[in-house]
């Protein structure tokens, strides 16, 4: 018997929200001098990490000089609890607009977010100023951090295939500014401070015979041994973040196998592959990745562009790449990939 089409999970729409605070990256490492110059001896070492990270441009929902204040867990919490809340309705009503749907349409709300910790969750405090409906299904998700917004949009795929004719919202946000330490004189510090900076997006996947992407799989890789690799360790003052300068040569060795295993699943190679859309978790990770795929020069650039306007954002920032790369014309057989805790590939095939 031949499936239904209509039940085949689509993505109808892709938004992106940023919070209004700019942090250009010169102030950054500028502070980051002021911060940590005096009192940890490998900063100077450390320092060109700032500058190679072809970031130019990040954005906070907190200003910079918030960042000059001790904060603790109390005015973090408290940060993350406005900030994430304003992008996330943000993100929606776009998401929501660009899908040509009112939020009373959405049967299910899939929030993703990993830098702060909200109970009541993000979707039910977003709940009413959006207009949700009062028996909209909430699943809230926490832990998946840079892979984040791609098993989102996997699981909310699978949601919407379970329910045929439903809408899904996925809404992943990420207020990473939260986790600079001036506290911990740590690589993984400075690293963060480098790399990191807030933002959301959200998509609207449908099975009611709507257009758009069409989600045909997805899937997880989860190395072994791999749980120091990236996370979070919890103090008394907040998360720190925990980065292993093998992150790179793990791309490089394991990235690709990993997708053939998910393709072949699907009598599919990655040479089928007429595009990708990746998380660019930085610029080592990018270079690492186009080695792994034989990439053309140019392959990449969208990613590399993202890093450079917004950094990295972790959950969301693949689904910057996404919303870029469609409106540049993506189409085939694409993957959607991140990395993130676990250490885990997350995997989707569009259809594009």
């Amino acid at each position: 018997m031949t499936a239904d089409p209509s039940a085949r999970p689509r993505i109808a729409s892709v938004a992106t929200a940023l919070p209004p605070h700019r942090l250009p990256q010169s102030e950054v490492v500028a502070h980051a001098a002021e911060t940590f110059g005096g009192r940890f001896r490998d900063f100077e070492r450390l320092r060109p990490v700032f500058e190679n990270t072809g970031i130019e441009m990040r954005y906070s929902v907190r200003p910079f000089e918030w960042f000059h204040q001790p904060q603790d867990w109390q005015t973090r919490t408290q940060a993350y609890l406005d900030g994430a809340t304003a992008l996330f309705m943000d993100a929606a009503r776009q998401a929501l607009a660009a899908a040509d749907l009112p939020a009373e349409a959405i049967d299910t709300v899939v929030t993703i977010s990993s830098t702060g910790v909200a109970t009541p969750s993000l979707e039910a405090r977003a709940h009413a100023a959006l207009g949700l409906r009062a028996d909209v299904r909430r699943v809230p998700v926490f832990g998946l951090g840079c892979a984040g917004g791609v098993s989102g949009v996997s699981l909310a795929a699978r949601l919407a295939a379970a329910d045929p004719g439903s809408r899904v919202l996925v809404v992943a946000v990420e207020i990473c500014t939260l986790a600079f330490r001036s506290d911990e004189m740590t690589k993984s510090n400075i690293v963060a401070t480098a790399l990191f900076g807030d933002g959301a997006a959200a998509a609207v996947l449908v099975a009611d015979g709507r257009p758009g992407p069409r989600v045909v799989a997805s899937g997880e890789h989860l190395w072994p041994d791999t749980l120091g690799v990236m996370g979070w360790q919890i103090d008394p003052l907040g998360f720190g973040a925990i980065f292993s300068a093998s992150i790179p040569d793990l791309v490089t060795e394991r990235m690709r196998p990993a997708v053939a295993g998910f393709l072949a699943s699907r009598d599919e190679a990655v040479t089928d592959l007429g595009g990708f859309a990746f998380h660019p978790g930085g610029t080592k990770v990018v270079a690492a990745l186009e080695g792994a795929f034989e990439l053309p020069a140019g392959a990449l650039d969208i990613e590399r562009d993202t890093l450079r306007q917004v950094g990295n954002m972790s959950a969301p920032t693949a689904l910057f790449v996404l919303k870029r790369k469609l409106e540049a014309g993506l189409g085939g057989r694409v993957l959607l990939a991140a990395l993130g805790p676990g250490f885990t590939a997350s995997l989707v095939r569009l259809d594009a």
